[in-house]
């Protein structure tokens, strides 16, 4: 089984939680210090529980808190060559650099990375996997690509981006070269977009399906979740909204042979 929690997941901010085993992997520290311990704590962990920090990419709305949490409390940094370079503060306390087209393994989570078209130095997103389940971040990419679609297939439970509906970013607050910036394909995820995705995806074992990085001037959670929920014909009740200013709770995934196990 996997367990995963959102710190928050927006614009502002971005930081989630992967748990398995006796592993915990933080992936992104989009918040302050302060504020990533607080909404740890919240969840019943603490940053001497976190076995490592993965990294996405270099922007501050993932990265801001990470390296004094990592100077703070001795955390090892898993990123890649080109978000290390280009990180505003580099100065971790251990950092683990690695391909992304190359999976590895954290104690009881084997992390498949796998790169994102976005407009960051070397963005990547993963697939973590124990005990049969897999679970998948997808943010920060203008498009789906054949590669990011192939990786995706058979998760048990994901976080999608939904960054925008079509119509408030158009008539938004956004200057046009930002909106051109937002739709391209290094930039962001819309509701539709990922609505599409998620019906290629779907599949019966599909438990989790958690919208991630709203914009909070260019979408809704009602608007996003309306859009996602046309897209898919069943379960509405296994899609979630995640918030910007608070956890989440824990969401458990787990693979059918798992669960065909424990009945036995």
């Amino acid at each position: 089984m996997i367990r995963v929690a959102a710190l928050g997941s927006g614009s502002s901010g971005n930081s989630l939680l992967v748990q398995a085993g006796s592993t915990t992997l933080l992936v992104d520290c989009g918040f302050t210090m302060k504020e990533t311990i607080a909404r740890m704590y919240g969840l019943g962990i603490s940053p001497s529980d976190v076995d490592a920090v993965l990294l996405s990419h270099e922007h501050g709305d993932h990265v801001k808190g990470v390296g004094p949490l990592s100077r703070k409390f001795g955390l090892p940094i898993w990123c890649t060559h080109g978000t290390y370079h280009k990180a505003r503060d580099n100065r971790f306390s251990s950092v683990r650099l690695f391909n992304a087209h190359e999976p590895f393994i954290i104690g009881d989570i084997s992390v498949d990375p796998f790169p994102t078209p976005h407009d960051a130095a070397e963005s990547c997103q993963f697939v973590f996997e124990a005990s049969n389940a897999r679970f998948a971040n997808v943010t920060d990419l203008g498009v789906c690509t054949t590669h990011v679609k192939e990786k995706l297939q058979g998760v048990h439970g994901l976080v999608v981006e939904c960054n925008y509906d079509n119509e408030m970013l158009t008539n938004g607050p956004y200057p046009p070269s930002l909106q051109a910036r937002i739709r391209s394909n290094y930039g962001h995820l819309g509701n539709d977009q990922a609505g599409s995705l998620l019906k290629q995806l779907d599949h019966p074992e599909l438990q989790h399906i958690l919208l991630g990085h709203l914009s909070e001037q260019n979408n809704s959670d009602a608007i996003a979740l309306s859009t996602i929920q046309t897209h898919l014909e069943e379960r509405p009740e296994r899609v979630s909204v995640l918030a910007q200013h608070c956890a989440s709770g824990w969401f458990d995934i787990v693979a059918e042979t798992e669960t065909a196990i424990a009945a036995v």
